[in-house]
């Protein structure tokens, strides 16, 4: 990299670790801990890209972008924050900020996206600033709060579809957030003094249907709950209204609990209306896969509930623990309804461990999830999780390598319950998966994979039974086998 970059930080540490990593790169490096001070260098010319925080001793670094832009129209800042909401992520990109990472970053990444900004200063895009009145009021009180890069991702691609006027899918199991996504995708954009409207296949269902919502929305948001779910006749009608919308045309948004390019090719949803609803697609992650947020989506559940004696509730270690073990079927609105009763039947202002595993015990079981259907066929489900991990970048491509690291993502599991599948045995294991036993012995070495030589787990009709090794066995560490 070539180039000065301006970084202000409070943390000394993070200071210190961006000047030793950009000088390394090859960059000259001046930061401060006073956004006063980086002004003062923007004014002055230096630079060629601003690092900044936004919680800052002497102000709001996003406050700052504006009078950068000011200045410094051709100015790239990347903006950094520990304030992970979604919030954050809207302002950055209403301010223009050439791009948003959330503390804690990661620094390659970090690195990457300050040597794009180094290489090119790009056109942006300008927004209508939201003030905090419009669009239904403060929105900081959403719970689309989260650390985890899945979260972070979803925010910046909301972000940046928000005030296009492209169709939006919205998928995910059942409870994530995904009518809350598509709110604050209407409430943020251009159109957040128009109505929004979520209608089912039953306010479709007649043939004055669409007429009625059109009516209704007049040119707003409208969304479309659980869009694979809705008869085809149903269908083919909402593809009509989408192609002759009339003189104040909506923006359309889409929900659903299955991926729908999987639907389409099953058949649950019209082909026509998935390619005129496929604008953007938009992942909403399951609470098991962001297992960090848990206990953030907790605290704020908490201290929007109403305390029964004794005032607010705090989560002990124990029930944080619980929490995060938990695998959530229900998702953010199973996490809801748990906090929610906690909070009115807690003895103490801390809940317990146990208290915690009680409220788990009464939770009702959801309905199954349409898209981990047993007959979904293995193409499809890969594609699912390929999909859903391009998903995860919003927008941006994944990491150079793609090929090989999916390849062993598949082929180390792959391997490991063929052996265990086999006992171990490496000539039976060779001949299932139809390679040469060399060929397997070479892959266990490179894969660091472990092989069990002793009998499966055995079922019958009756009951399954679980045959070990004799006790008397050890563990070879040299070939990695049970002898």
């Amino acid at each position: 990299m070539d180039g000065t970059v301006l970084v202000a930080d409070d943390d000394r540490t993070i200071r210190t670790v961006l000047t030793q990593a950009l000088t390394r790169a090859g960059c000259k490096v001046h930061a401060t801990s006073s956004l006063t001070t980086l002004m003062r260098w923007v004014g002055e010319g230096r630079g060629d890209v601003v690092i900044t925080d936004v919680a800052m001793p002497d102000g709001n670094g996003l406050e700052m972008l504006p009078k950068i832009a000011e200045d410094r129209p051709d100015m790239p800042v990347i903006v950094i924050s520990a304030q992970n909401t979604i919030m954050t992520a809207i302002k950055a990109t209403e301010a223009n900020a050439f791009d948003y990472l959330p503390k804690p970053f990661d620094l390659p990444d970090l690195m990457k996206r300050t040597a794009r900004a180094l290489d090119r200063n790009a056109p942006r895009r300008t927004a209508t600033p939201v003030s905090p009145t419009e669009g239904g009021g403060d929105r900081d009180d959403l719970p689309l709060v989260g650390r985890t890069p899945a979260m972070q991702a979803l925010y910046r691609l909301v972000a940046r579809v928000m005030n296009t006027d492209l169709p939006v899918l919205i998928w995910g199991e059942s409870g994530p957030g995904k009518s809350l996504i598509g709110k604050a995708i209407h409430d943020f954009s251009d159109r957040r003094t128009l109505p929004f409207v979520t209608v089912t296949g039953a306010d479709l269902a007649d043939i004055e249907g669409p007429a009625r919502i059109l009516a209704r929305v007049r040119g707003g948001t409208l969304l479309i709950d659980e869009i694979a779910d809705i008869e085809a006749e149903v269908q083919a009608r909402i593809a009509r209204m989408m192609d002759a919308p009339g003189d104040y045309a909506p923006r359309f948004l889409a929900t659903s609990q299955s991926d729908l390019a999987a639907a389409m090719k099953e058949g649950r949803l019209r082909r026509d209306l998935y390619y005129r609803l496929s604008g953007a697609t938009v992942h909403v992650p399951a609470l098991r896969d962001r297992v960090e947020d848990i206990e953030l989506l907790a605290r704020h559940f908490l201290d929007q509930s109403e305390s029964g004696a004794g005032g607010p509730r705090v989560l002990s270690e124990g029930a944080s623990r619980v929490f995060a073990t938990y695998q959530w079927p229900g998702n953010v609105r199973q996490l809801e309804h748990a906090m929610r009763q906690l909070a009115l039947t807690s003895q103490a202002p801390e809940i317990s461990q146990s208290e915690a595993e009680q409220v788990l015990g009464t939770q009702p079981v959801p309905e199954p999830i349409h898209s981990q259907a047993n007959t979904e066929r293995l193409g499809a489900s890969v594609e699912r999780h390929l999909r859903r991990y391009f998903d995860q970048h919003g927008g941006e491509l994944p990491p150079p390598g793609l090929y090989a690291r999916i390849l062993r993502e598949i082929e180390v599991p792959l391997i490991e319950i063929s052996l265990a599948a086999t006992s171990g045995n490496q000539a039976r294991c060779a001949d299932l998966l139809g390679i040469n036993r060399n060929t397997l012995r070479k892959k266990i070495t490179e894969l660091d994979i472990g092989v069990t030589r002793g009998r499966k787990m055995i079922k019958n009709r009756h009951r399954t039974v679980a045959i070990v090794p004799h006790p008397r066995m050890g563990y070879d560490q040299d070939h990695k086998i049970w002898r």
